[in-house]
């Protein structure tokens, strides 16, 4: 029976990772904006951060907010910024994913 409970918690752990999915911003390169989208299964704060390759954050586009189930997307405008990798973090809970994108002036 204990290796029934283990089996089910490994389950449970794989669905809570799935229940957020953070997708490939497009278009991607971009000018000088693009869109972010991600899904959320379930409600949840959410803070998405965009950082330059030196690891400092440039833009916070959503701030901890609290987001309902869905696909959401995001537009970011990267007018003020200087061509070159960028990287867009999504934070919920114990959840957190980042991606890179790369932009061209």
């Amino acid at each position: 029976t204990s290796e029934d409970n283990t089996v089910n918690i490994k389950d449970d752990d794989k669905t809570s990772k799935e229940s957020f999915s953070l997708k490939e911003n497009y278009p991607n390169p971009f000018n000088p904006a693009t869109t972010i989208k991600f899904e959320i299964n379930k409600a949840n704060r959410i803070t998405l951060e965009v950082f330059n390759v030196n690891g400092q954050k440039v833009a916070i586009l959503i701030n901890n907010e609290l987001i309902s189930p869905g696909i959401k997307e995001v537009t970011f405008d990267g007018s003020d910024l200087s061509s070159g990798i960028y990287f867009y973090t999504l934070s919920a809970g114990e959840y957190k994913d980042t991606r890179r994108m790369l932009l061209i002036k």
